[in-house]
């Protein structure tokens, strides 16, 4: 028998795996971003490769948290549901909307400035995990944090600092917009170094980020404590 919990754990089995397999697509494709020995074309069209690998990526993180709040509520470790519900997947739907609209919108004026919006909604989204999960596991709610149930907490804190990882590399890939708009009018060694040191902190954060990942994942799984 198909029930709600079964259909929202498999969405967020498949944004998990989004998530997860296109930072790694992004991460491979980026090398060739930043080689000097390509030519501007063949650069612009791997750029154009990670942009829509990364969307992938983008809406699976988005998607996971109104999933996981929706099937906290079944499991009876996140109290509010109903009408709050409702409202929940209501601004998350808009946040998408907000999201894939800077993607398609990408290289643009407009599209960079999606972008910072969609910036600023983590600034909002990732204090507000943070708070909330520290807050459940000292006991004082919202979350539930009883015996077997402190996985949902932890879960949520590990997703919010993942999420301060992601929103430095978008602000990365926002930058090789930038950058790739100046080396259009000529080489600039300058531009160069700085798509070169911005690759080679990505690359190291993005390996902090598949440990982090991974980890959510396994909380979610094993829920363990």
């Amino acid at each position: 028998m198909i029930t709600e919990l079964a259909v929202l754990r498999w969405l967020h089995i498949l944004a998990m795996v989004y998530w997860l397999g296109g930072e790694w697509g992004v991460f491979q494709t980026s090398t060739h971003v930043i080689d000097r020995r390509l030519s501007m074309e063949e650069r612009r069209r791997h750029m154009e490769t990670a942009y829509r690998i990364d969307i992938l990526a983008r809406t699976g993180i988005i998607m996971l948290l109104p999933l996981g709040l929706h099937m906290g509520n079944i499991w009876g470790v996140q109290p509010l549901g109903g009408a709050w519900l409702w409202l929940m997947w209501a601004l998350f739907a808009g946040w998408l909307a907000l999201c894939w609209a800077a993607f398609l919108h990408r290289e643009t004026d407009r599209g960079i400035r999606l972008t910072i919006w969609d910036e600023r909604i983590r600034y909002v989204v990732i204090p507000a995990l943070l708070i909330t999960a520290v807050s459940s596991l000292l006991g004082y709610g919202p979350f539930e944090a009883g015996t077997g149930q402190k996985w949902f907490a932890w879960k949520v804190m590990l997703y919010g600092l993942l999420l301060i990882i992601g929103l430095q590399l978008r602000y990365i890939m926002r930058e090789w917009t930038r950058l790739f708009r100046v080396l259009a009018a000529g080489p600039d060694p300058e531009a160069e170094s700085t798509l070169e040191k911005s690759l080679r902190f990505g690359k190291r954060l993005a390996y902090v980020y598949w440990v982090g990942i991974a980890t959510v994942a396994f909380f979610g799984a094993t829920k363990f404590v």
